[in-house]
C-alpha cells in the first residue's frame, strides 16, 4: 500500500505506483511529491547537499512495523526530466519511484556490484517504461 501526499498543484495518476509497490513489498510506503525548494531543504538536512534532487528515500531501519519508509520526489524534476528524455511525466514519476523503492528495500547502487541497476532494468522492462533512468545514471 502507498500513502501518497501530493504537495504540489501537478496532477499524477498512481495506478502504476500501486502496481510497482504490490510487486515488490507488502509493507506500506509513504510517497511525498514536493517542489524543488522542499526537496532541496531535505537534501541539505539529510545529505549535506544544498541543491534540489529528483528523489530521496528514507528507510525505517530496524522497524518491525508495517511501514517500509518514505520516498520524496520532486515534481519539478519529474517534469524537467520528462521533457529532457522525451517521455511523459507519469513515466518519469514511475522511474523515480522504482529507484526510491529499491533504496528502501536495501539496494544501493553506490556500493553494490550492479544489482540495483539490474533490478531497475527488470522492473522497467516489466512495466514497459523508458530506459532512460538506467542510461542517465550509468
Amino acid at each position: 500500500m502507498v500513502d501518497i501526499q501530493n504537495m504540489t498543484n501537478r496532477i499524477f495518476e498512481y495506478d502504476l505506483i500501486d502496481k510497482i509497490t504490490d510487486l515488490l513489498t507488502n509493507k506500506e510506503v509513504e510517497l511525498l511529491i514536493v517542489d524543488n525548494d522542499t526537496i532541496q531543504k531535505l537534501n541539505r538536512e539529510h545529505r549535506g547537499i544544498d541543491r534540489p534532487t529528483d528523489v530521496l528515500s528514507f528507510p525505517l531501519a530496524d522497524n518491525p512495523s508495517h511501514m517500509l519508509g518514505s520516498i520524496v520526489i520532486s515534481a519539478d524534476k519529474v517534469e524537467e526530466a520528462a521533457k529532457e528524455f522525451g517521455h511523459t511525466p507519469q513515466e518519469e514519476l514511475a522511474l523515480l519511484y522504482i529507484h526510491g523503492l529499491l533504496h528502501l528495500l536495501g539496494y544501493d547502487h553506490e556500493v553494490d556490484e550492479g544489482q540495483m541497476r539490474q533490478k531497475e532494468k527488470e522492473l522497467i522492462e516489466e512495466f514497459g517504461l523508458p530506459s532512460s533512468l538506467i542510461i542517465r545514471n550509468s
